[in-house]
């Protein structure tokens, strides 16, 4: 989902960093100094997962983690990932810098929306189930079960979501550009399919592993 240099027309690319320069003052906004290593330690986790790219004909294909930074971040995943993907461009030459602000708004906007739809749903199964637990003390396994079973279906669907988000705005990026990226944009879309279930995978699992581990961090 890196775009390069010289692929975006010049209005698409001024939408991008418009975007990305409203998104990084919020989530900048939003950054307590507490949660300044949080912060950098999901962008690092970005930064790796995004930097190994698998060819898939005209484009590449990567994992991104993007709805779980959206989970945990919020609005500071804007500048999290901005961070992570400039530091990508500069030591790898992986995208652009003029294509960064797109590149940008391409992988932290379903992060963030993905804040709003997943978190708050996460938050409404975790209180139903706990209301179900201090009912029925008798079927604590029964609520347990069903508590985990709860937010795996509920992150997997994270992850997945923020993928097909992303992919159809590379997509959208990209057949804005010009007619001659249209067959591009398509092979895009379909390269990223495999991509949302190893996503909604690994989100997932680090969600069950971060309720079980360090719950404050899911504020669950």
């Amino acid at each position: 989902m890196h775009i390069s240099e010289g692929v975006l027309s010049v209005p698409v690319l001024i939408s991008g960093w418009g975007l990305t320069l409203a998104g990084t003052a919020a989530g900048i906004k939003k950054i307590k100094n507490e949660d300044i290593p949080k912060v950098a330690i999901l962008s690092s986790a970005f930064f790796v997962a995004s930097l190994i790219h698998v060819p898939f004909g005209v484009t590449s294909v990567h994992l991104i983690l993007n709805g779980l930074l959206g989970i945990l971040l919020g609005w500071s995943a804007v500048p999290s990932i901005l961070i992570a993907l400039l530091m990508q461009a500069v030591l790898f030459q992986y995208g652009g810098l003029s294509s960064l602000g797109v590149n940008t708004v391409i992988m932290a906007l379903p992060a963030v929306l993905s804040y709003y739809i997943f978190r708050k749903a996460l938050r409404k199964k975790e209180s139903k189930d706990q209301d179900i637990h201090d009912c029925e003390i008798k079927s604590i396994s029964i609520s347990k079960f069903w508590s985990n079973n709860s937010l795996r279906i509920t992150s997997f669907f994270c992850g997945t979501f923020t993928i097909a988000v992303s992919a159809l705005l590379l997509g959208i990026a990209l057949a804005l550009s010009g007619d001659e990226f249209i067959l591009a944009a398509k092979l895009a879309v379909m390269a990223h399919i495999p991509v949302m279930v190893i996503e909604g995978i690994i989100t997932s699992s680090s969600v069950l592993f971060l309720k079980k581990v360090k719950p404050e961090a899911l504020d669950l």
